[in-house]
């Protein structure tokens, strides 16, 4: 017997009358773990909104299918655990992008500064922090949304839930940006499998599935996570020109992660995909397993915010409970300590009563680290104590208040080396309004002063999306940045100079690289100015727990320092000259008498190999362009850009 579209439409009306009438239309809540907890049925509900209109529906409408499934068949692994959709995203950052206090406080502090865009940046913030309800808004004609209208709409409150992706087109893809989200006209919702069971979803919620390869492609996450904002002066007169307030789907483009074979797009990382079979809804025992299924944890690095919701959360009004948030934030460290930073600190000798060390860190991550919003930053601690457990020396030590010892008012360069403790290698974006000066107005935002985040593998500077990338300041010309042997190698080298002033110790040095979401430096600017949503946000910021996270470590000891002096070459001075050179060059502050020598493309293709003879120089190849000089003397070894005009 055969079934038109028409039968399976009414086949799932009659159907989601009878579930009706069995689950009592109740969305039941279960904690999230390694086994459930059903919760009675007279405990304060924490469900969502069941809001819809002619576009959108709220991500209540999608819970009693997608959500906990009480008998166990639907949205579990192969050990039971609940992996359904509202189950792993209701704690994210993206379900309450829109209750998050610190974007509202954010969002009222730009209107509080250039009062005269209120308008336009509250609808700018909200088409990705409150989709559903500012489209909407737009979609009747109504104008533009604020934070006015998200207060008293359950619809915008409901963040980035379900439709706010799987409405999206294909439109436009990974060409949109800034907010520009194309959605469907009808009611749909696109989805990875292929020949999707439509009747009962037409029937209970008025949607139909559809099939879409567009929404496991890495530009399905473009239109918010590339951002340009229009600049404008200290007086609030636009400049007529853009900042890149953050370009994490380009960092991507410009990645070794965007390969047309064995890339990994954004969803392959923040919806991880189990291969099982996995049944999809709830209450249809009919339904088939599909694989691979992406469970929805879109987990970041943002733990500190997630811990102030967790908190604040009847405040805030979060359907989440703490359970859920304690899953979300234990995947975000996770996601931190585990996929973010390889490190590796070396010893590498002693010379002039200094000892030497290297860390080399390496961005594992498809994006820039730290990437997205410009407050985040990632910085070094490295300390050496002697076999007294006294401190030799210490570097990006966090002091009482949170904040780094010596770290400078505007913002800290880029080093190559660290030769101090007033010096403190932080990697981070640092904006600057049109008069040079650091700002975290987003709108006064005119120029980048700083950007040494780590670069993915893979990132070029030649790549058509540099402008958008780009490498800013000292990191510019660091030698290690992004280069060990060749362009894209995605990792950084920070040296450290020890002075030893005569000392026989046995040494011990330590690295840390911690991160920091909000730092207090950075918010001092918007605390200066006081709104009900910044003052409400400064309360929770001042009682939160600001303990940076510790994403990696490594430690190096017995270190035994003979009389202070072992003579070892020092290989950190060593320069080529002239650079650039028109075909010759040589080797300056070498120390030793033999060194092998490698000339490299930027690409990594070995070209040339030889022995060093400071009477002949070093022959670069004929063709001008940017090379790589590889110095070898043992296990040691050097690699230096060389222009060859």
């Amino acid at each position: 017997m055969k079934f038109g579209k028409a039968s399976l439409v009414i086949f799932g009306i009659i159907l989601a009358i009878y579930l009706m009438s069995v689950v009592g239309f109740k969305f039941s809540l279960a904690t999230e773990g390694e086994r459930f907890e059903l919760r009675d049925s007279t405990e304060s509900y924490l469900g969502f909104a069941l809001d819809t209109n002619d576009h959108f529906m709220a991500a209540g409408n999608c819970d009693g299918c997608h959500g906990y499934d009480e008998t166990g068949h639907a949205s579990v692994d192969e050990e039971g655990n609940d992996i359904s959709p509202v189950t792993t995203w209701r704690a994210t950052m993206m379900a309450n992008s829109a209750r998050d206090p610190f974007f509202r406080a954010k969002v009222s502090h730009e209107s509080a500064v250039n009062p005269q865009h209120q308008s336009a940046l509250e609808d700018k913030c909200t088409s990705c922090h409150a989709p559903l309800g500012r489209f909407s808004n737009h979609f009747y004609g109504y104008g533009p949304y604020g934070l006015s209208d998200l207060e008293s709409d359950p619809m915008g409150q409901d963040g980035v839930s379900c439709m706010a992706c799987h409405k999206q087109t294909d439109e436009q893809l990974g060409v949109n940006h800034s907010g520009d989200l194309h959605y469907a006209s009808e009611m749909v919702e696109y989805g990875p499998f292929e020949k999707p069971l439509q009747g009962p979803m037409q029937g209970f919620v008025g949607v139909s599935p559809e099939y879409s390869a567009h929404v496991t492609k890495a530009g399905f996450c473009a239109g918010c996570h590339t951002l340009l904002t229009n600049s404008t002066d200290l007086q609030g007169n636009f400049t007529g020109t853009t900042f890149v307030e953050q370009a994490t789907y380009h960092e991507w483009l410009n990645s070794n992660y965007n390969q047309e074979s064995g890339g990994i797009t954004c969803q392959g990382c923040h919806v991880p995909r189990v291969e099982e079979d996995v049944v999809i809804a709830s209450y249809y025992q009919v339904l088939q397993g599909r694989s691979p299924y992406g469970k929805h944890e879109l987990v970041g690095g943002n733990t500190f915010m997630l811990k102030i919701m967790k908190t604040y959360r009847e405040q805030l009004d979060i359907r989440a409970n703490e359970i859920h948030f304690d899953s979300t934030i234990a995947r975000t460290y996770r996601n931190l300590q585990e996929k973010s930073v390889i490190s590796q600190l070396s010893f590498d000798g002693v010379g002039d009563d200094t000892a030497y060390f290297s860390l080399h860190l390496e961005n594992i991550t498809g994006h820039k680290f730290p990437s997205g919003y410009p407050s985040r930053r990632a910085y070094v601690e490295f300390i050496v104590t002697n076999n007294h457990n006294d401190t030799v020396f210490s570097s990006g030590v966090l002091n009482s208040n949170h904040g780094l010892d010596a770290e400078n008012s505007s913002f800290e360069p880029h080093y190559d080396a660290i030769t101090n403790p007033n010096q403190v290698q932080i990697y981070e974006m640092v904006m600057g309004d049109i008069d040079g000066n650091v700002t975290t107005i987003l709108e006064q935002a005119y120029e980048h002063l700083k950007d040494n985040r780590l670069v993915p593998r893979g990132f070029s500077t030649l790549h058509s999306t540099y402008d958008t990338t780009a490498i800013v300041g000292n990191a510019s010309v660091d030698n290690d940045f992004n280069f060990d042997g060749f362009e894209g190698s995605g990792s950084d080298i920070v040296h450290f100079h020890v002075p030893l002033n005569g000392t026989s110790d046995t040494l011990r040095a330590t690295s840390r690289l911690y991160y920091q979401s909000v730092p207090k430096k950075w918010v001092q600017q918007m605390f200066s100015v006081s709104t009900a949503q910044i003052d409400t946000f400064e309360t929770m910021f001042n009682n939160a727990d600001h303990t940076p996270v510790l994403v990696a470590s490594n430690v190096v000891e017995n270190l035994v320092i003979p009389n202070g002096i072992t003579e070892m070459q020092n290989w950190q001075h060593i320069q080529l000259y002239p650079n650039p050179s028109n075909g010759i060059v040589w080797i300056q502050g070498l120390g030793v008498n033999r060194v092998a020598t490698d000339v490299f493309n930027v690409e990594g293709k070995l070209l040339r190999t030889g022995v060093y003879n400071p009477n002949v120089g070093i022959s670069l190849p004929e063709k001008a362009g940017v090379y790589i000089l590889r110095i070898r003397s043992g296990l040691i070894q050097k690699c230096i850009r060389i222009v060859r005009t």
